[in-house]
């Protein structure tokens, strides 16, 4: 059987990927079809390029410091011993049957799969072709397992993990709690039902407490919010950001993004503060995008409050919760996208038509954008039912 040779990536074919990551007009899923790489990889490449793109700007230049350590007779000693040791490692690994020497490979370990195959006296096509077979197959399921969470979710947002395990079970998957557990967290989903914080927050972050309840919302500008949800493609996922005005309901900024990173969250921060001031108080979910460093730097650097939503109680951040329903419903599953750029431009109109054209109950049947400019004309209903909602996520 002949062997198939292994791509090997340079330095800047790697960068030229992680740009057109960075670039977000294309899924993590396509990027890495077009250029025969795993999405995994995708998205490591531009994490490191966006950690290590500050690092071009610093440091002085010039030669290098010698380690002293590095002395020639020294590493060519150390190169005689590792040759004896590899020499070893064949002869006594070729006594096994090859059956039972494939399995000592593992894709994760720190020797390419190449190497290992190489001590090991082992074909690397087929190696290689499980290794693909196993990730294909497992992208497959793991992306309809999300699509029919993110459509029933969307109808029914006060389901939990327990209550999503039976649903699916029902759909004919295979499929425990702890994996849907797993999927919802990537998804950023959480049942709808008031409870005790039973989780821990992230060690290294901050955790504000939540100041919202029985406040009353009377003026634009005095709370905003944020949230992310998911929104699947025909090739892959992408995520979306959105600020919104509590008094008003109106979309401040929204951003894109083929990975869930806190970069694109921060971009959309600095957007609505440039576009419309400082709120008086900012709440969000305990997501680690919010909690970071980067993202509430920005609200301290600016004297804003931070609020957090208590774990597992989404009705905290009620009216976002609401915003994606209607986005879901009213656009995404009504057109289904084809791409990127096409979901873009959908969103870019929707969003627009949200803010000015579509009428809101709530706001005594005016425009968000309405609402927003003249500070008047629906003040009294979004307290009445801001209220309600407060009162109904008290409830046990």
């Amino acid at each position: 059987m002949s062997e198939s040779k292994r791509k090997i990536f340079t330095g800047a074919q790697k960068a030229k990927v992680a740009l057109e990551a960075v670039r977000g007009t294309k899924t993590i899923n396509e990027i890495a079809q077009e250029h025969g790489v795993h999405p995994t990889q995708v998205s490591q490449w531009k994490k490191e390029l966006l950690d290590n793109a500050g690092s071009l700007f610093e440091g002085k230049r010039g030669p290098k410091p010698v380690n002293a350590q590095n002395d020639p007779d020294r590493l060519y000693a150390k190169i005689g011993q590792l040759n004896m040791e590899l020499d070893w490692l064949k002869k006594k690994s070729g006594d096994q049957p090859v059956e039972e020497r494939r399995t000592w490979i593992a894709p994760a370990d720190e020797l390419a799969l190449s190497t290992q195959c190489q001590l090991l006296k082992v074909t690397r096509s087929v190696v290689y072709e499980q290794k693909n077979r196993l990730l294909k197959a497992v992208d497959e399921d793991e992306c309809l397992l999300l699509r029919l969470l993110d459509e029933e979710y969307t109808r029914h947002p006060f389901y939990g993990s327990r209550r999503m395990t039976k649903y699916l079970c029902g759909c004919g998957q295979v499929v425990n709690r702890k994996r849907v557990q797993r999927l919802m967290q990537t998804l950023g989903l959480a049942g709808m039902v008031p409870g005790p914080n039973t989780s821990k927050p992230h060690p290294q972050h901050k955790i504000y407490p939540y100041l919202l309840r029985g406040v009353d919302i009377i003026r634009p500008n005095q709370v905003w919010s944020t949230d992310i949800t998911y929104i699947r493609l025909p090739r892959g996922f992408v995520y979306l950001v959105a600020i919104i005005d509590w008094y008003s309901r109106k979309v401040l900024s929204w951003r894109l993004s083929n990975t869930m990173d806190a970069g694109f969250c921060v971009d959309c921060l600095a957007e609505a503060i440039k576009a419309y001031g400082t709120p008086e108080i900012f709440n969000s979910d305990q997501g680690s995008q919010f909690t970071s460093d980067a993202f509430t730097g920005v609200l301290i650097e600016h004297g804003v409050t931070i609020s957090m939503d208590g774990r597992g109680r989404a009705l905290d951040n009620i009216f976002v919760e609401r915003l994606w329903r209607t986005v879901k419903y009213e656009e995404v599953y009504l057109k289904q996208h084809g791409s990127l750029q096409e979901l873009l431009m959908g969103l870019t109109r929707y969003f627009m038509f949200y803010n000015e054209e579509r009428l809101h109950q709530s706001l005594g049947y005016e425009t968000p954008e309405v609402v927003y400019r003249t500070a008047a004309g629906g003040g009294a209903k979004i307290v009445d039912k801001f209220n309600e909602a407060m009162e109904a996520s008290a409830l046990v």
